[in-house]
């Protein structure tokens, strides 16, 4: 199997991960093992998409942007 990630340095930069995925004829991608174990993610977690023509793709976790969200609304202190 081809190693995918981008940056081959023998280096590895503590909690950053970078790397390439494939799009499959479903629209799908997987999330290489490295990245879900770094920001364990399960199966059946839910991630958030976050989309900007001119930014890009996110995710995030689902409990992150809850987080985030409930602070900007006032529900949970800042």
């Amino acid at each position: 199997m081809k190693d995918n990630n981008i940056g081959k340095s023998k280096e590895k930069l503590e909690g950053k991960f970078m790397s390439s995925v494939k799009v499959g004829p479903k629209g799908q991608i997987v999330i290489p093992k490295e990245a879900r174990e770094l920001f364990n993610i399960q199966p059946g977690d839910t991630l958030i998409l976050l989309a900007d023509v001119e930014r890009g793709i996110a995710i995030q976790r689902f409990e992150m942007f809850q987080k985030f969200s409930d602070q900007v609304f006032g529900k949970e202190e800042i």
